[in-house]
């Protein structure tokens, strides 16, 4: 009890206590343990189970199993099976006591040394009596030891078609989803996993049913265990590709599910698209279905919100407003972009950027310019192809009406230089390094101004000298006056802009004096105040 006590003292000592208790007399430790797991509903049950882990696992620093005797290791293996049956179970205990059981069978098994618990598990799943309880835990523990057991389980594949479709529980369900993908990911070949080809189906609808069923959270965790299966064993749902993809996308688009649940059926297809190497061209093969994923993935882009610190440029925090979801889309178009290619990207974006961009509503606009510098990477040779349409696109939204908008405007012609640099700097410097220079003058907006310094110095990376010399002169006065700004942030942009250009240009003697008194004079203004400016220095 006192372990769990909320005073530290009293848990501090309890520890102690147990630690010297498992020094002097670990036989007896572990057998009372154990003994009251067979009271399920007894207080210390929960704790008991967390203790007796603690005990048995290998990779915890209070493993004693080896140094028990021989009779006391055979009580205890025979109580932990007699345990794991016991009726009234919680489905926390269970759980815990079927991580114990899985992590003392890992030490055991390799050398044979638990026969029984083959037979325990076979039982549990197969009996038509066994509790929906007794066979989740069956499952789960299979699931966790599927390397050692899946070779010697009889009638695995009827057994686990049975647990995919067990009539009254979704728990079972999805347990038996986790033992299905575990067994299938164990198997040594492709032609013994294909022997499990026919539980897809079952797989997928124990998917749906728990969703049907309102149990996201169970949901999740299969959605977590098909992710692992698209990642390591894509080609076990090749023939049946379209089905599984339609059903993840159908979970992607469902706007009553959780954003964490709609998030993973999206990370299910992306990883799909990025198993290259083990499945080469799967995704492509499908692009009506990348076109549906493109579209879910821009609509996440949408949950952002206006927020005024971001406006305020007091820090230097640019996500601001942002929330998980949006974030997350920006990760996955980057991703997806790299995996499939411009020649299937390009297409699907030519078909939803033009209603973004011509939105009324702001949001769709700052999510047609994120979408642009999120798939640069990865269709830049395709983007180059229709350089002059793509930054046109982006320079009409210097002059959005919404500072956040003509922010993500500037943001992707940043990452454009770099991506697609330096074509971009050869044909279009005439029209972008004047875009930038204008967006420097947007005072009341310092997160901007400073997001357009910052861009000088994307553009100057990719830039030969003789382009950029000719708009030195204009690019350096606007830099020297932003370093006259009463923002850090808007300085420290105007600083980096101002070496990059330097460097780039080759022609330093044109304009150290000039810097030089400029850093002085605002390292001096008695608004600066002391120590905010070396680092940038």
């Amino acid at each position: 009890g006192d372990l769990a006590s909320p005073a530290n003292e009293a848990r501090s000592r309890a520890e102690r206590t147990f630690h010297a208790l498992r020094a002097s007399h670990p036989d007896p430790l572990a057998l009372r343990l154990a003994h009251l797991l067979l009271s399920p509903t007894h207080p210390a049950a929960p704790m008991a189970a967390v203790l007796l882990r603690r005990l048995i696992s290998p990779g915890s620093q209070a493993f004693v199993y080896p140094a028990l005797a021989p009779a006391t290791q055979s009580s205890l293996r025979a109580l932990l099976l007699s345990a794991a049956s016991s009726p009234g179970l919680s489905r926390s205990i269970s759980k815990k006591l079927s991580d114990a059981v899985a992590e003392l069978a890992t030490y055991l098994l390799p050398s044979g040394s638990w026969p029984d618990l083959l037979t325990f598990l076979y039982k549990s799943v197969a009996s038509a009596s066994s509790p929906p309880a007794l066979q989740e835990s069956a499952l789960n523990t299979l699931a966790r030891l599927a390397s050692h057991l899946a070779a010697g389980f009889p009638d695995l594949h009827a057994l686990l078609l049975a647990a995919l479709s067990h009539p009254s529980s979704t728990d079972v369900r999805v347990a038996g989803l986790n033992a299905a993908i575990s067994v299938i990911q164990s198997l040594p070949s492709a032609a013994d996993r294909d022997r499990f080809q026919d539980l897809l189906p079952a797989m997928m609808r124990a998917l749906a049913e728990s969703l049907n069923c309102g149990n996201e959270g169970s949901a999740q965790e299969a959605l977590e265990m098909m992710i692992e299966l698209a990642g390591l064993e894509p080609r076990f749902l090749r023939r049946q590709l379209p089905d599984v993809v339609a059903s993840m996308l159908q979970i992607a688009e469902a706007p009553g599910l959780e954003d964490g649940t709609r998030h993973l059926a999206v990370e299910f297809v992306v990883t799909l698209a990025e198993a290259r190497e083990r499945a080469p061209g799967m995704m492509r093969r499908l692009p009506r279905y990348v076109g549906r994923l493109f579209a879910v993935v821009m609509t996440m882009l949408l949950d952002v919100q206006d927020e005024p610190a971001w406006y305020a440029a007091v820090s230097e925090e640019e996500d601001a407003g942002e929330t998980g979801s949006f974030v997350f889309a920006q990760e996955c178009l980057d991703r997806l972009a790299i995996a499939v290619g411009g020649n299937t990207i390009l297409p699907v974006a030519a078909e939803l950027l033009p209603s973004y961009i011509g939105a009324e509503e702001w949001k769709r606009r700052h999510a047609a310019l994120m979408t642009i510098s999120q798939i640069a990477e990865g269709c830049a040779k395709v983007m180059t192809k229709n350089l002059d349409q793509v930054v046109g696109m982006v320079l009409n939204s210097f002059n959005d009406p919404h500072p956040r908008v003509r922010w993500a405007a500037i943001n992707a012609v940043g990452q454009l230089s770099t991506d697609l640099g330096p074509e971009l700097q050869n044909k279009l410097h005439h029209v972008v390094l004047p875009a930038l220079a204008s967006a420097m003058d947007d005072s009341e907006n310092p997160r901007v101004q400073a997001h357009a310094a910052s861009a000088i110095l994307n553009f100057s990376e990719n830039c030969r000298p003789e382009i950029l010399t000719p708009y030195l002169d204009v690019i350096v006065g606007k830099l020297l006056l932003l370093l006259q700004s009463g923002s850090q942030m808007v300085q420290e942009g105007a600083l980096t802009a101002l070496a990059s250009a330097a460097d780039s240009s080759q022609v330093q003697q044109k304009i150290p004096l000039k810097v030089f008194w400029s850093i002085l004079l605002l390292i001096h203004a008695k608004h600066i105040e002391s120590g905010t400016l070396p680092k940038v220095l």
